[in-house]
């Protein structure tokens, strides 16, 4: 296991903090989850991207869908 140094600004920090506390978890905990949630998301959008290569003509297509994926989860 690793060791991260993470500088914040104090806000956020306290934020984090009330958040972990809200969820009855440690705050390493709580970015534990964090970090496996954006590096889920990162290998879907990996693997959709290359299966819209494989796509050939369709490839455009599947990255306007997932491009409006995107849009919607923010």
């Amino acid at each position: 296991m690793s060791a991260l140094t993470l500088r914040l600004p104090d806000q956020k920090h306290q934020r984090i903090k009330e958040l972990a506390k809200s969820k009855g978890v440690s705050v390493n905990h709580l970015l534990d989850e964090v970090t496996t949630l954006i590096l889920a998301e990162f290998d879907l959008k990996t693997q959709f991207e290359i299966r819209a290569q494989r796509g050939r003509d369709k490839a455009e297509r599947g990255m306007e869908l997932l491009e409006k994926a995107n849009k919607s989860n923010y």
